[in-house]
């Protein structure tokens, strides 16, 4: 599962709000909202969020491994 909890931390270090992403970078309501939930992206929107906040792709999202993938099925099988 991928995470943008870094993402908040960024903004707060930053001092940019989600208003100033909308309103002064154009980013849309809707991106906001995937990224709360943490919906899927483009690498588009990705290289934006870096170039924008002048940091790095870990300062934006974070890779949690999904333990359900690693555990054994019933069979034996993965």
């Amino acid at each position: 599962m991928i995470s943008y909890k870094p993402l908040y931390q960024t903004l707060k270090k930053k001092g940019i709000t989600t208003y100033k992403l909308i309103n002064s970078y154009g980013l849309s309501r809707s991106l906001i909202d995937r990224l709360k939930h943490d919906k899927p992206i483009t690498t588009v929107t990705l290289n934006d969020l870096c170039t924008i906040l002048d940091c790095n792709v870990e300062d934006i999202l974070l890779y949690i491994p999904d333990n359900i993938k690693n555990e054994k099925k019933p069979g034996g099988e993965m």
